[in-house]
C-alpha cells in the first residue's frame, strides 16, 4: 500500500486527525498482510517516529533500495564533499 497524501482540512490541523489516518492505514495494512510505501513527507516523518519492528525494518529498506537506485554501483557518491 503506498502512502500518496496525508492531509486533513486547514480548520482541523494540529488535532492529531493526520495521526490518526496514518494509525488506520498502517492497522489495515498489517491485517492484510500489506506492506507500506510511505510516499508523502509526512508519511516518511510518521513512520520514523512512531517506527514498529516491521514498519521501521521496512522504511530502512525502502530508503536502502532509493538510495542505490540514486546511486548505481558504476558511479558511486562522493562522500565528505571529494570526488
Amino acid at each position: 500500500m503506498s502512502v500518496t497524501h496525508v492531509r486533513v482540512p486547514r480548520p482541523i490541523v494540529g488535532r492529531g486527525v493526520a495521526a490518526d489516518l496514518m494509525r488506520s492505514a498502517l492497522d489495515l495494512a498489517a491485517a492484510q498482510g500489506w506492506t507500506v510505501k510511505p510516499v508523502c513527507a509526512y508519511a516518511v516523518a510518521y513512520l520514523k517516529k512512531h517506527p514498529t519492528d516491521s514498519a521501521a525494518a521496512h522504511l530502512e529498506e525502502l530508503l536502502d533500495e532509493a538510495g542505490r537506485e540514486s546511486f548505481p554501483a558504476s558511479d558511486p557518491p562522493a562522500i565528505g564533499g571529494v570526488s
